[in-house]
């Protein structure tokens, strides 16, 4: 289980974002929810790249702000696939349900068979999963330095 694991960590170039994605991205398996936090600019979908290499998933990633989700394939039979999602035009609508939503995206995969990373979907995100990674990045001002802070959370 994922309980209790945190961390911080400063990122100076933008390969140790990716590498820092690929870290986490080796902890997930199906069902999990990575929520991406922070500011436009931060590093949210260069994270994302890295959790995609890490889990072998066919690419390239982008960021899906004008798709609004994006499916991964798995290259590997029996892993899961990778849904990349951009909550922030979901938003825009009032009384928006995240999971009403995507499941009317048809997007040729189950989410219980898939890791779901989701960027600006704080506060909403958390409702797809028992299970998920709370990831906040923030830039630090007038540098090209990230921080990040990271923690798994579950439901009980």
């Amino acid at each position: 289980m994922h309980e209790g694991r945190c961390g911080t960590a400063t990122l100076p170039r933008v390969e140790d974002t990716v590498a820092l994605g690929s870290c986490l991205g080796d902890q997930l398996r199906a069902g999990d929810v990575v929520v991406l936090s922070g500011p436009i600019g931060a590093g949210k979908t260069v994270l994302a790249k890295g959790i995609a290499a890490a889990m072998d998933v066919d690419g390239p990633v982008t960021s899906p702000t004008f798709v609004l989700a994006r499916v991964h394939p798995a290259r590997r039979s029996g892993a899961p696939a990778m849904i990349h999602v951009d909550v922030y035009r979901l938003l825009e609508r009032t009384g928006a349900d995240l999971l009403d939503e995507l499941e009317s995206l048809d997007l040729d995969t189950e989410l219980d068979d898939a890791v779901v990373v989701v960027e600006w979907g704080e506060g909403l995100a958390e409702r797809l999963s028992d299970r998920h990674l709370d990831v906040r990045l923030e830039r630090v001002s007038n540098s090209d330095v990230r921080t990040a802070t990271w923690q798994w959370s579950c439901r009980s």
